[in-house]
């Protein structure tokens, strides 16, 4: 099975983790990683200020102001143990394998370097919306690991939401097809692992839903690829987009966890 990453720069989780687990365990033909100009946060901050409005835009910025003091530097941590973990299980990626770097995955340059690799399926590991033209190429298709159960958490931080709302059977991550909606695509299975929402944050939760599953993954994407995955019926269940994570939506949250673990005690 042939296999093609689009992740972004810097993403060192994605570009070096998970590349080498692809390679390790299929034949990975290329990469492509987005080196995304400022102003495509600026796109980002405009499409959450029309989805909550100047107040939410407002307590989004408060959690990230939150974030950066107080779990930043714990989080990078263990994602930096993870990433040596899978550097320690998995060889480096070889040298034969193509490279582009592009500012965005929807344009001719990125059309072209995927058609020439020739990938059976892409994973598609970013932030950016592909179109038609890109996601189609592969001939078993382009697969995102969306944090979220779909269609209830679609869009940004599933896991996030699934936890504030204390929809808690919901915690996990989706195995799904980009269509030409926003994670609407056809399912092709769940994952999740026993978390702790008091210890763990939104982020190690929403990398672990992946990162303890790789196996899961990929013998399903093997599925795909030789025809004998069985898409997960979907039809009837609410449907949700949602957005960033915000300040008093993580307070209820931590607030509420703490709650359930005395009460369970």
């Amino acid at each position: 099975m042939r296999t093609l990453l689009i992740c972004h720069k810097g993403a060192e989780l994605h570009e070096d983790g998970i590349a080498r687990w692809l390679a390790a365990e299929s034949e990975l033909c290329g990469i492509v990683l987005l080196d995304e100009p400022p102003k495509a946060t600026w796109r980002r901050a405009k499409r959450e200020i029309k989805r909550s409005g100047w107040l939410g835009f407002v307590n989004v910025m408060a959690f990230r102001l939150y974030y950066r003091l107080r779990l930043a530097a714990p989080d990078a941590t263990w994602l930096a143990g993870r990433l040596t973990k899978l550097q320690q299980w998995y060889p480096a990626v070889p040298a034969s394998v193509p490279v582009l770097r592009v500012p965005s995955p929807n344009n001719d340059r990125t059309k072209e370097f995927i058609e020439q690799c020739q990938p059976d399926v892409t994973v598609a590991l970013c932030k950016v919306i592909l179109k038609p033209y890109i996601f189609t190429i592969p001939t078993d298709g382009t697969f995102v690991f969306h944090p979220g159960i779909c269609p209830e958490y679609r869009n940004a931080h599933g896991c996030f939401w699934a936890l504030a709302q204390r929809d808690l059977e919901r915690v996990g991550m989706t195995l799904l097809r980009i269509d030409e909606g926003v994670d609407t695509g056809p399912v092709y299975g769940f994952f999740s692992y026993p978390y702790d929402e008091i210890q763990e944050s939104h982020i190690i939760i929403q990398n672990r839903v992946v990162l303890d599953n790789l196996d899961g993954l990929m013998a399903k994407l093997r599925d795909v690829h030789t025809k004998h995955a069985e898409q997960i019926d979907t039809t009837g269940r609410a449907s949700a987009v949602w957005g960033q994570p915000k300040l008093t939506n993580y307070l209820r949250w931590k607030r509420a966890a703490k709650r359930r673990a005395r009460n369970n005690a």
